[in-house]
C-alpha cells in the first residue's frame, strides 16, 4: 500500500535552499561522516592504529547517501545511531568507525553545528536586512510625518525616524546574536557520562591524548569553545538561548511589518504587489500586506518552538536522558527553518516596499494642529500660563475640533483658531501660526537618531561585506 508524502511546509514553502541544506536528512548524514572520519584521523594522528587505507575508503564512499536503506537498518535496531554506522561501515567495508564514542559524542556534536551553522546563516541576512531598514531611514530622513500612540495620533516625526525604530530593534538582537556565536560551546568528545573514560583506555590511560583529540574535533566543528564538565548531553539551556535569540531577532521585522499593514491600511505605504500578483479571490480591487502577513504569522511559529525550549531547558536528568529528543527534532530545525523564511520574507518587503508621499502629506495636514499640541502647551507655559490650567484649556478644544470633524460640522482642521481666542493660553494667532510652520518640519532630534542607526550599520556592512551583497530568493 502507497502512503501520502507529508512534507514540511516550513522547509518546503518558505526556508531558502542553504537552510534547508543545513537540516536536511542527507545534510546531516554527510555532517556526520565527515565527524565520524575527522575523529578516526585525530586518532590516528595521536596514535591509535587504524590500517592503510581505512580513512580513504570512508573518505570514497561518504557522499552515498540513501535514508531509505538507513531506515531500513533503524527499524530493525530501533537505534539511529547504529544504523548510520552500520550503512557507512558497510559502504566502506571496514568497521573503524565510532571507537571509544557513545551515540552523543556524534548526535551532539554535529547538531551543535548544524546550530551553529544557522546562526551563522542567519547573521548573515540579518545584516543585510539591516542594510535595507538604513537605507530607506536614510531616504525618508526628513520626510515629516504623524507619528501615532495608541494606534492614534502623537506627535511629529519622520518616516525615516519611525523606520529607523524598528531597524534599531533588530540591531540590538543582533548584537545578542553575535554574542550567542561568539560563545557558543560544543559539547565536545567526551564519552557516555562525559569522563572521557572509553578515549582515555584507547590511549592506555592518557588523559592528555584525550584531551588533544577534543581539541581536534573543535577545530573540526569550527565552534568557539566547548563545555569541560558536561555529561552524556549537554545542557538544554542552550537550545534556549539559540531559539530565543531567534525569536528576539524576529521581533524587531515583526514590529515593522504589524506597523506596515496599518500603514497600507491608511494607504500611506504598501508593501509591493507584483505584477500578477492577486490580493483577492473575490474582491478584485485588494492589494493585501500577505507578506507582511506571513512575517508576523512566522514571529507567532518561532514562539511556539521557544515554549517548546523553555520546556526543555532545566529538566535534565542526571548525566543525561533522551526525553528531549522528540521535541528536539522538532523545534531545532523548524525555528531555524520558520525564521529563515521570516527573513527572506522580510528581505523582500524592503526591497519592494512603496510609500505614498500625498496620503503621507495629507494625514499630517489634517492632524498637524493636533500634533503640535505638547508644543503649544509649552509655548504657553513659556507666556505664563500654568501647566495644568493649559493643559485643560487644549484639551478642551481639541477635543470640541476632532468631534467637530468627524461629524463633517467643520472641514478643515480650525483647532488653532480656537486656541487663539482662550484668553487661559495668552498666544495669538500669529504665534500660532509660527507654531504651526515650524512644527511641520519640527521632528525633534529624529533626523540625528537615523544618522547615529545608519553609522551603525555601516560599519557592520563594511565588517560583513557578503551580507551587502546578499539577494533574497523568490518568495511564494
Amino acid at each position: 500500500m502507497s502512503q501520502d508524502h507529508i512534507s514540511n511546509v516550513l522547509a518546503q514553502r518558505y526556508a531558502s535552499p542553504a537552510m534547508r541544506a543545513i537540516w536536511s536528512g542527507e545534510g546531516k548524514v554527510r555532517l556526520e561522516r565527515d565527524y565520524w572520519i575527522a575523529v578516526l584521523k585525530g586518532q590516528r594522528d595521536l596514535g591509535i592504529p587504524v590500517p592503510d587505507g581505512v580513512i580513504e575508503a570512508y573518505e570514497r564512499v561518504k557522499d552515498q547517501v540513501d535514508l531509505a536503506s538507513i531506515m531500513r537498518r533503524e527499524r530493525i535496531t530501533r537505534h539511529d545511531v547504529k544504523a548510520r554506522i552500520e550503512e557507512f561501515c558497510d559502504l566502506a567495508g571496514h568497521e573503524h568507525l565510532h571507537k571509544g564514542m557513545t551515540s552523543r559524542d556524534l548526535t551532539e556534536n554535529v547538531e551543535q553545528l548544524q546550530v551553529y551553522r544557522g546562526l551563522q546563516l542567519i547573521e548573515t541576512k540579518s545584516i543585510a536586512a539591516l542594510i535595507r531598514f538604513a537605507k530607506h531611514a536614510k531616504q525618508f530622513r526628513d520626510m515629516p510625518f504623524t507619528a501615532r500612540t495608541h494606534n492614534v495620533a502623537a506627535q511629529v516625526t519622520t518616516l525615516g525616524k519611525r523606520i529607523a525604530m524598528f531597524g534599531e530593534e533588530m540591531l540590538v538582537s543582533h548584537q545578542s546574536l553575535v554574542s550567542v556565536l561568539d560563545s557558543y560551546p560544543a559539547r565536545g568528545l567526551k564519552g557516555a557520562v562525559g569522563t572521557r573514560l572509553d578515549q582515555i583506555t584507547l590511549f592506555n590511560g592518557d588523559a592528555g591524548k584525550a584531551r588533544a583529540l577534543e581539541q581536534r574535533i573543535l577545530v573540526h566543528l569550527g565552534l568557539p569553545r566547548s563545555f569541560d564538565a558536561v555529561g552524556q548531553v549537554y545542557p538544554r539551556s542552550l537550545d534556549f538561548r539559540a531559539v530565543s535569540v531567534l525569536t528576539e531577532l524576529a521581533s524587531g521585522p515583526g514590529n515593522f511589518a504589524k506597523t506596515l499593514r496599518l500603514m497600507a491600511g491608511h494607504e500611506l505605504a504598501s508593501e509591493g504587489f507584483a505584477k500578477g500578483q492577486v490580493g483577492s479571490s473575490a474582491m478584485p480591487h485588494k492589494m493585501n500586506s500577505r507578506s507582511c502577513e506571513r512575517i508576523n504569522g512566522l514571529h507567532v511559529v518561532l514562539k511556539g518552538y521557544l515554549a517548546m525550549a523553555a520546556g526543555l531547558a532545566g529538566d535534565q536528568w542526571n548525566e543525561g536522558d533522551v526525553s528531549c529528543s522528540v521535541v528536539r527534532r522538532v523545534m531545532l530545525p523548524d525555528a531555524f527553518l520558520a525564521m529563515d523564511g521570516l527573513l527572506e520574507t522580510l528581505l523582500s518587503v524592503l526591497d519592494q516596499m512603496e510609500i505614498f508621499d500625498a496620503v503621507v502629506a495629507t494625514e499630517l495636514n489634517r492632524y498637524l494642529p493636533f500634533l503640535l499640541t505638547t508644543t503649544v502647551m509649552m509655548e504657553a507655559v513659556k507666556k505664563g500660563a500654568g501647566r495644568e490650567g493649559a493643559h485643560e484649556a487644549i484639551k478642551e478644544h481639541a477635543v470640541a475640533a476632532i468631534r467637530d470633524l468627524r461629524t463633517g460640522k467643520i472641514v478643515q482642521n480650525d483647532l488653532l483658531k480656537r486656541l487663539a481666542a482662550d484668553q487661559r493660553l495668552g498666544l495669538s494667532e500669529a504665534e500660532l501660526a509660527q507654531v504651526l510652520d515650524h512644527g511641520r518640519a519640527n521632528s525633534g532630534d529624529a533626523g540625528a537618531q537615523v544618522d547615529y542607526f545608519a553609522e551603525q550599520v555601516d560599519a557592520l556592512a563594511k565588517a560583513k561585506p557578503e551580507a551587502a551583497k546578499y539577494t533574497p530568493g523568490a518568495i511564494l
